[in-house]
């Protein structure tokens, strides 16, 4: 009874801190949370996505990025109970998050920790700057996330009980997660390889009872698997990817020239030794210290970059968690360290690292360690030393951690979204809502695209109806697939100025000689947008 009162508090306290402030805080929808909405929409509305497709299984086209569907689906029914606005779009992540919490329990036990450590890993990931990052934005992968882990936990089930029905919901939670964020199409199937190959005499044992999650497994992903051929699912991947990159190839000619083009030279200076090279420094970017315990990520939207991805005061902890498990040598212990050293694979690949976002399905594993390095010294010392030091110890852990989170989220909740607020493209929303209580003086609304795809916001802050957007819009698409929104209605983007229209510039493109109606200002007070009349 104990034990469930306190998780039930871990998870009110997560709850709390993933759903206050919900749709204010970060301060706007960014350009992706906006199409994951309108997009979760017109589905609720009409089944249909943006572009009149009928209920897309293996993407959504989007803006031509071709995104993963599951977050949409899930935003659906959000959007659908609660109407379209920044609380429904973000709840799925925020909702992800809370039952990674509870995930993190049950998968602890399963893996043998103790009930102390059990109950800290998971109230680690309650205050955790990582999850809470992505718990409170529309983030595919913070949703992906959860499904991952719990389809490792019902994994775990299933071959503590030899139990069919969980090994089908893991079959069906891995698959859901490769349908939720496109990393986890590369981190899942080697997950699973993982997982055969350091239980095979468990599962060996019980191989009949498996069957479940093969068939359920297959035949989910088998879409995915003919969608991966396409040029789409390749646009996509070229578009994110570093391995499109020539210049390890002319850096490796060029060295090969150097050295006269000797026989020993293209094998030193051999390109597939520079492109390994190139993976392993963007591989081991995201176990640096500053990323993970000072600054975080580089792009404001994944981080405050005012703490790391978790505290500074988990490192001692998490390393002696590290050295337990290596001194254990069980199986625990190899499928935790395997987790830790899958999981930035995918982000490997991508230009920007290290990337919070795509290294994210390393959750909850630190946050494992990191409770088993602490219940350990508390152990240690309970033998060592006497209670009333073992007391003051606990309670300066605590009061740090208490120190920690507070000033994070102080941080989080006062000066994050000022500084962050240009990242998240705040200025759309007042912008639309005062264009929407005047354009009806005005024949037509020219609109910057600056900022990028303005469109969809005029979409989803007017809720436009779905089908007369199909109908009304001109658009273009390129070559690698990308979408262009030229005008709907008498909304235009990207066209010949005409001096009819109502006009909505950045302040540095508005004429000297403009009427300026109204100024919209950012959190910072600096104008972002001027809606003005050309003479």
């Amino acid at each position: 009874m104990k034990k469930k009162a306190v998780l039930f508090l871990i998870l009110i306290l997560a709850a709390a801190l993933r759903l206050y402030r919900l749709g204010e805080v970060p301060a706007s929808l960014y350009w992706d949370e906006a199409s994951l909405g309108y997009n979760a929409y017109a589905i609720s509305q009409t089944l249909h996505d943006e572009h009149g497709e009928f209920l897309p299984l293996t993407r959504f086209m989007a803006f031509g990025d071709y995104k993963a569907p599951g977050y949409i689906y899930a935003a659906a029914l959000s959007v659908k109970a609660l109407g379209l606005n920044e609380f429904s779009v973000r709840l799925p992540s925020a909702v992800a998050g809370i039952f990674l919490v509870l995930i993190t329990f049950m998968l602890a036990g399963e893996l043998g920790l103790s009930l102390p450590a059990s109950l800290l890993a998971a109230l680690f990931v309650a205050i955790s700057p990582w999850s809470l990052q992505f718990s409170r934005g529309a983030f595919e992968a913070n949703l992906a996330t959860t499904l991952s882990a719990a389809g490792v936990y019902f994994f775990l089930r299933g071959l503590r009980r030899k139990q069919s029905l969980s090994f089908l919901f893991s079959g069906l939670f891995f698959a859901l997660s490769m349908y939720t964020f496109n990393s986890h199409r590369i981190f899942v199937p080697l997950l699973i390889v993982a997982l055969f190959l350091i239980y095979f005499k468990n599962t060996w044992l019980i191989k009949t009872k498996i069957i479940p999650f093969a068939t359920v497994l297959a035949i989910l992903i088998l879409p995915l698997l003919l969608y991966g051929r396409t040029r789409e699912a390749t646009l996509r991947f070229y578009e994110v990817t570093w391995l499109n990159d020539l210049s390890p190839i002319e850096l490796a000619n060029q060295r090969i020239s150097t050295d006269g083009n000797a026989w020993w030279a293209k094998i030193v200076h051999n390109r597939r030794i520079t492109y390994g090279l190139e993976f392993l420094k963007h591989y081991t970017d995201h176990f640096r210290a500053d990323f993970l315990f000072y600054s975080g990520d580089v792009n404001l939207r994944l981080s405050t970059q005012a703490v790391g991805e978790m505290y500074w005061l988990d490192l001692p902890f998490l390393l002696i968690g590290i050295f337990y498990l290596l001194k254990k040598r069980n199986k625990t212990s190899a499928l935790l360290l395997v987790w830790v050293l899958l999981a930035p694979i995918p982000a490997a690949t991508a230009r920007e690292t290290p990337h919070a976002l795509r290294a994210e399905n390393i959750l909850p594993v630190p946050q494992i360690l990191t409770a088993l390095g602490l219940v350990w010294v508390v152990q240690f010392l309970s033998k060592q030393t006497g209670r009333k030091r073992l007391a003051i110890f606990i309670t300066v852990i605590i009061l740090g951690y208490v120190f920690l989170a507070g000033a994070y989220l102080d941080y989080y909740y006062r000066i994050y979204p000022i500084k962050s607020a240009s990242s998240w493209q705040y200025g759309y929303k007042p912008m639309v809502e005062y264009v929407s209580r005047i354009e009806n003086k005005y024949p037509c609304v020219q609109v910057t695209q600056t900022y990028g795809r303005p469109y969809i916001y005029f979409l989803l802050y007017n809720r436009f109806p779905p089908e007369k957007y199909w109908q009304e819009r001109k658009i273009d698409r390129d070559w690698y697939g990308f979408w262009y929104v030229h005008s709907f209605g008498k909304y235009q983007f990207d066209t010949a100025p005409n001096p009819a229209c109502l006009q909505v510039r950045e302040p540095e493109a508005v004429p000297a000689k403009a009427k300026i109606i109204q100024e919209i200002n950012g959190l910072n007070g600096k104008p972002v947008f001027d809606i003005y009349e050309a003479n």
